[in-house]
């Protein structure tokens, strides 16, 4: 089966417009999400692959570089050059790119070093160069990101790697694996991979510093009466206390359920707030209409009076008339 390009993993075509790739992926993202999903692998890795092709074309740089062939689907470097076999070279060089550095660019490069009329076969004899640093971006869930974990990367085709991330980990945070990058010439050390991090969005968890905010509907009775209700944190669902007549907008905070992160030797450790979310959830319920209009007429109250006591009501449409 043909890998799927950025493109066919959102169903946009290649010249779609930022908007339409942007609900393209929040659609997919909400109808795939593991929070939405439990105990669905399938939909787990479509919703990696939907993030990994989201990662690539929401970025304006990222997507030209894919279309002018520059990186892959994963957002890896695509080699600029093909390489063949170099039987000639010195040993244990067994390829070389095309029109790159042969034998006599060894003798020219290693005369700099005092090492003039070298010949091939002994070229590279005592002369050890650090391998180049590969660039990568990994794109990781919200939770994830927040609790810190493992998370499988690319590294070119049949190559992969278990990259360790650290709890609390920011948006555009550079992660450096020593050794991991090209390999060393003449025996000298490998590169390093250096992995640039992405934070999915999430379809109700917000963060702000080490802080997280999730909006939570509740019921018209939940908030009345109060109530014991299950709420969402990156580390699993824990129970919260309503208190009761509680108001649409109000919020509560659930202390120590934010982002833990080590800072030099320091940790620090942020909060959930958690804004409730009034539902009605009862459209055209004769008996719920009849009863509130009983309980208003005897209980007026007026909840925008702060905004400017002695506001005509009528006020705007007197002016739109005239």
């Amino acid at each position: 089966m043909a890998t799927q390009t950025p493109y066919e993993v959102l169903g946009v075509k290649p010249d779609a417009s930022a908007e339409d790739i942007r609900k393209a992926y929040r659609k997919l993202a909400k109808e795939f999400h593991p929070d939405l999903n439990p105990g669905k692998p399938a939909a787990e890795a479509r919703f990696k692959a939907v993030t990994a092709a989201n990662d690539i074309l929401s970025d304006p740089e990222k997507r030209a570089r894919y279309d002018r062939g520059e990186i892959d689907g994963s957002g890896a470097e695509k080699p600029r050059y093909s390489y063949r076999p170099h039987a000639e070279g010195a040993q244990g060089w067994k390829y070389r790119p095309q029109g790159e550095m042969d034998a006599g660019d060894l003798d020219d490069l290693f005369a700099m070093f005092g090492r003039s009329g070298a010949r091939a076969g002994r070229a590279g004899e005592g002369f050890k160069m650090p391998g180049p640093d590969r660039q990568f971006t990994l794109t990781v869930d919200f939770p994830l990101a927040a609790t810190g974990g493992k998370q499988r990367l690319a590294l070119s085709p049949g190559e992969w790697l278990d990259v360790t991330i650290p709890p609390g980990i920011d948006e555009g945070q550079v992660l450096r694996l020593k050794g991991k990058g090209g390999a060393g010439f003449g025996g000298g050390p490998p590169g390093d991979a250096l992995i640039e991090m992405h934070i999915a969005p999430h379809p109700f968890f917000r963060r702000e510093g080490d802080d997280i905010h999730v909006e939570l509907p509740v019921s018209l009775a939940e908030a009345v009466l109060g109530a014991r209700v299950p709420v969402p944190t990156v580390t699993g669902p824990v129970t919260m206390t309503i208190p009761p007549g509680s108001d649409s907008g109000s919020r509560l905070r659930l202390r120590g359920k934010g982002i833990h992160r080590k800072r030099r030797g320091s940790e620090t450790i942020g909060d959930q707030y958690v804004t409730l979310k009034v539902m009605i959830g009862a459209s055209g319920d004769a008996e719920l209409a009849e009863f509130v209009k009983g309980w208003a007429e005897k209980h007026p109250t007026d909840p925008r009076d702060a905004m400017g006591a002695g506001v005509d009501p009528g006020a705007a449409d007197k002016a739109a008339a005239s």
